[in-house]
């Protein structure tokens, strides 16, 4: 017998063995009640016959009378009752075998049927264990293969399971393949940037020594967005392949904030806009000091640029037992509502961006900020200004 046919019998087993039990009750107390039944009819025709012997004829002939009855006649039959008799008054001293026997088989029957309703939960329990600790393993990425060992009412699902989870591998390193090609293009290009950029920036200098003038000045900035471009670009591709290594340190909020706002003094000077971080006491988490003052000055930097000439950029921080929170903000406009689900986007531009922008700082503060357990939001306050929140988790 197969596997498959083994596992239906184990499953049906306990309704039968409950169905046997049931049957052989109903046979138990069907007999008892013909023999109590038998017994007290001879025992009523031996009294009879034996205060009046010659009424054997007609005792005879009412017990052939009495056998034609049909149940419908017999049930509810009070005769008796008129003489005062009630059914309490008979089959005194019930046997208790009468009853043992039919108790005992349904008892059987039900600890048999209990049994075989446990022995299949525990196998069912086994099962799904089973499958679960397989999907666990593949969560944590140690995979593995799922083995069929049985045919059983689980084999398909099984089956199933193993095939959705090796179509998801593939995916994941599709994905993962193309990721990797992606950020070995990025790199690429950045790579090949670099060239053409170094040669306009010596060529830019012989032209600003033989004829200075605003155009030098104009194509050197378009050379520094170039720059900046090319140095972004590197950033992403590293991000994206993986290979930005990033420490894990006790960084100290209110002097990476500070530091990101020094870099930006200049430009900070140049367009009249000044940055206000008060202290508030020894707030840190575990990340990296660098990269994070980089992710700060891209967002000091997009609020400078949406500010007006005396305007102030707000930081601010605080720290509890989850995450210590970041909160950089300015007086300005605010986003426009169209662009905020898409403001962390590579290479998106606002309505309202600056017009040397390229659309990557945003992105790669988000990037910088993810890698080191923390999510980035964006928001419009209340009395106007747009408001950005770091939150970086500690667990």
């Amino acid at each position: 017998m197969s596997e498959k046919g083994k596992q239906k019998i184990l499953l049906i087993f306990p309704f039968a063995v409950l169905a046997a039990g049931m049957i052989l009750t109903q046979a138990f107390f069907l007999h008892t009640y013909r023999q109590i039944a038998f017994e007290h009819t001879s025992a009523l025709c031996e009294v009879i016959l034996t205060n009046s012997p010659k009424a054997e004829p007609q005792l005879l002939a009412a017990l052939k009378d009495y056998h034609s009855l049909t149940e419908e006649e017999l049930r509810g039959n009070d005769y008796l009752g008129r003489y005062g008799y009630r059914a309490d008054d008979f089959c005194h001293d019930f046997p208790p075998d009468t009853m043992v026997f039919p108790i005992l088989s349904f008892l059987a029957a039900a600890c048999a049927f209990a049994l075989g309703i446990l022995l299949s939960r525990r196998k069912n329990r086994k099962r799904i264990a089973g499958l679960t600790g397989y999907l666990e393993q593949v969560n944590i990425g140690a995979g593995g293969t799922l083995i069929q060992t049985q045919e059983d009412e689980y084999s398909y699902l099984q089956d199933e399971i193993y095939k959705t989870v090796t179509a998801l591998y593939q995916t994941r390193e599709a994905a993962v393949a193309a990721k990797k090609n992606f950020a070995e293009n990025l790199a690429n290009i950045a790579h090949q940037l670099k060239t053409p950029i170094t040669a306009s920036s010596l060529s830019l200098q012989l032209l600003k020594k033989e004829r200075p003038g605003a155009y030098a000045n104009q194509i050197g900035r378009q050379l520094e967005r170039l720059s900046c471009l090319e140095e972004s670009l590197l950033t992403l591709s590293r991000i994206d392949a993986g290979t930005l290594l990033l420490k894990r340190e006790k960084v100290d909020l209110y002097t990476v904030l500070n530091l990101a706002a020094d870099n930006l003094d200049g430009l900070l000077r140049k367009n009249h806009i000044s940055v206000d971080i008060p202290e508030n006491g020894c707030v840190e988490f575990l990340g990296d000091l660098e990269w994070t003052m980089e992710a700060l000055i891209n967002l000091i930097k997009n609020c400078m640029e949406h500010s007006k000439p005396g305007g102030v950029v707000h930081c601010g921080y605080l720290g509890n037992p989850l995450y210590a929170e970041i909160r950089v903000w300015d007086e300005g406009a605010g986003f426009d509502t169209e662009d905020l689900p898409h403001l962390f986007e590579r290479f998106y531009r606002g309505r309202r961006a600056a017009f040397d922008g390229i659309g990557i700082g945003l992105a790669l503060a988000r990037s910088i900020i993810e890698l080191q357990n923390g999510t980035i939001t964006a928001r419009n306050l209340q009395n106007g200004g747009a408001c950005f929140e770091i939150r970086m988790y500690r667990h």
